[in-house]
């Protein structure tokens, strides 16, 4: 590693903690699920936070918009919300002076950088594909015209786990935009506490603006730089093959258990956090580990289970850490 690669990785690395640190100051613990969020931010990704009410999700999200100088917006999702209340709608405007009228199209809480949509899953599945264009495309159209959102355009979206009352799945095809899928967990006796003296105490900590828009996408293409061998990214591709039954590298469980398996944006979802990861920890190419350590959250939620599975009580996630633990790092074939 040159003097000057070596010199960006550790320039990434300081904001990288930076951030971490000032988000730190107000969420307590969860530090598996801020590392996520922030690889999903600098992998221009969207991530999907899953856990019952009160664990504070909606407030990492609000505290990453403070450490970062970009516009945020938040959308309660409910069975009422529609299309329109999301991207926006047209609407008739007359000049003041001529008296002429005509349609102006007024923009929706989408247009931000940072979009928070909380409790995706309270709303309908027609509102929810109204994120679809937005996430995958960054725009949204409206009377036959394309808007485009402004860059970085990062969605967060919660959601309560689906045995809650009143839920609705997500679409398959909405699942698979979304970079992570993150499990947060209930905080244990001794995060309890710091919870409630953070926030019952007569000053409420906040988190300083550390970076600005143009720090974010500079990091954006420096992660795309980053070295990926080809017997590293065929370990990705073998990866995401394998959660398909009907494939010859499937294991036996996925075999069993799986109806369909992860898309191509799952590989691609692995090569980009794993070249994250690989910036984090000071090295400029991605490792075997860094593909393995990240798979859970990039394939859980691509990976639609049978019958069988929802019988035996089989979750996504023991499939994915039956699959690292079987599927070998290097492939006996040559890697073309």
């Amino acid at each position: 590693m040159t003097t000057e690669i070596q010199s960006r990785v550790e320039e990434f690395r300081s904001d990288f903690e930076r951030l971490r640190a000032e988000v730190g100051k107000v969420i307590v613990g969860m530090g598996n699920i801020v590392e996520g969020v922030l690889i999903g931010l600098f992998a221009d990704g969207h991530v999907l936070l899953e856990g019952v009410p009160g664990l504070g999700k909606t407030l990492l999200v609000r505290t990453l918009a403070q450490a970062l100088d970009l516009e945020f917006s938040r959308i309660q999702f409910t069975p009422d919300l529609m299309p329109a209340d999301i991207i926006g709608t047209q609407i008739i405007h007359e000049d003041a002076e001529t008296g002429r009228r005509a349609f102006r199209f007024e923009r929706g809480p989408v247009f931000a950088n940072i979009l928070l949509a909380d409790e995706i899953n309270r709303a309908t599945p027609k509102t929810q594909s109204a994120l679809l264009e937005a996430m995958q495309e960054r725009q949204v159209t409206s009377g036959g015209v394309a808007h485009r959102l402004d860059d970085p355009f990062f969605v967060m979206a919660t959601q309560n786990p689906l045995e809650m009352e009143g839920t609705y799945p997500l679409p398959e095809a909405q699942l698979d935009r979304f970079f992570f899928k993150l499990l947060v967990e209930f905080p244990t006796r001794a995060e309890m506490a710091t919870i409630l003296e953070r926030t019952t105490d007569v000053e409420v900590p906040q988190a300083a603006n550390v970076m600005d828009r143009a720090r974010v996408n500079e990091w954006r293409r420096l992660v795309r730089q980053v070295a990926l061998a080809p017997h590293v990214r065929d370990y990705a591709v073998r990866m995401v093959l394998a959660t398909h039954p009907e494939n010859e590298l499937a294991t036996e469980m996925v075999k069993r258990f799986v109806r369909y398996g992860a898309s191509p944006r799952g590989a691609q979802a692995l090569c980009l956090a794993g070249k994250i990861r690989a910036l984090v920890q000071g090295r400029y190419n991605v490792g075997f580990s860094d593909v393995a350590e990240l798979a859970k959250a990039v394939l859980r939620h691509r990976l639609i289970l049978n019958f069988e599975a929802e019988a035996e009580g089989i979750r996504p996630d023991q499939v994915v850490d039956s699959l690292v633990a079987v599927l070998p790092k290097q492939a006996e074939e040559p890697v073309a």
